[in-house]
């Protein structure tokens, strides 16, 4: 694996070469550097925050002050990867002024490389113009969050031939725009592949089949940090809430029987001399820190 930073122009290549694209989800540093060892290309910061790190039961509520935090979070924490940061719900919709100062915010204070937004041919206007001002921009058409309630749910779409032309003229007109890649989210296999077919830029597909370039995770929902979510796009990697359970309930009964700390994990210093009188004050010496905190052994 390359250790160099991951481009737009290094993604393009992935695609021309037929090589897979690999982007999952990091809210922060912590994550990020995990993610970033195991070679993932591209870390989104996703909204999807408001519902696996806030407890929403939608990503409306995430506002472009969290969205900037987290993505420097996982700036901090990345060497590698390209970072993408989600533009939140009504930070773009305004007006392309509008949408031009959060991109802005999300690459000067989020440190983000690029950023993600969501909606079809509508949006155009305002993507050609956050790319004229040189910021890199990754559309998401098919299911987009941010329009839950419009779409009636969380529901596959393009599923009939009027609605999947649609989808393919909103990723034809969002690749004439500028963007540099598109994630397609919640959309039959078979309009994936065609987009795929016809478009020049990269395709990170979410619950859109095999076809894509790529393909994208929410890292939470991999690792099974949340067994009520399984919906059929899902693959679970591995049982995380399981062993984190177990391993916090250890601790617990460790402490609980006195079994927690050890020898081992303990500090030790001179004994503190104690106070004679509760109206004397312990004087303040040079080493007063280390007799009332105690040193490592």
């Amino acid at each position: 694996m390359s250790k160099k930073q991951v481009t737009t122009l290094a993604l393009q290549t992935q695609k021309t070469k037929g090589e897979k694209i690999v982007m999952c989800t990091a809210y922060d540093a912590t994550f990020a550097s995990i993610l970033d060892a195991a070679g993932v290309d591209i870390l989104l910061v996703g909204d999807s925050l408001g519902m696996v790190i806030q407890g929403h039961d939608t990503t409306l509520p995430v506002t472009l002050d969290h969205m900037i935090y987290h993505s420097a979070a996982v700036a901090r924490g990345s060497t590698r990867a390209h970072i993408v940061g989600d533009l939140p719900f009504m930070s773009y919709r305004i007006s392309e002024e509008q949408a031009l100062t959060s991109a802005t915010r999300m690459l000067q204070e989020g440190r983000a490389h690029s950023v993600k937004l969501e909606g079809g041919k509508d949006l155009a206007p305002t993507i050609e113009r956050i790319v004229m001002a040189g910021i890199p921009v990754m559309g998401h058409i098919g299911l987009t969050p941010q329009s839950v309630h419009a779409m009636g749910g969380f529901r596959v779409q393009g599923r009939d031939a009027e609605s999947a032309r649609r989808i393919i003229e909103d990723a034809l007109a969002l690749e004439a725009a500028g963007c540099f890649a598109l994630v397609l989210e919640g959309i039959p296999a078979e309009v994936a592949a065609e987009i795929t077919s016809q478009l020049g830029i990269p395709t990170i597909g979410i619950g859109a089949g095999k076809h894509c370039d790529g393909q994208v995770l929410v890292c939470y929902d991999l690792l099974g940090m949340n067994n009520d979510f399984k919906p059929k796009f899902l693959k679970t990697y591995n049982n995380l809430r399981e062993q984190i359970t177990d391993s916090i309930s250890h601790f617990a009964t460790e402490v609980r029987e006195g079994v927690f700390p050890k020898e081992e994990h303990s500090f030790h210093g001179k004994t503190p001399r104690l106070v004679s009188s509760p109206t004397k004050a312990t004087p303040i010496t040079e080493d007063t820190p280390e007799r009332i905190y105690g040193s490592p052994a």
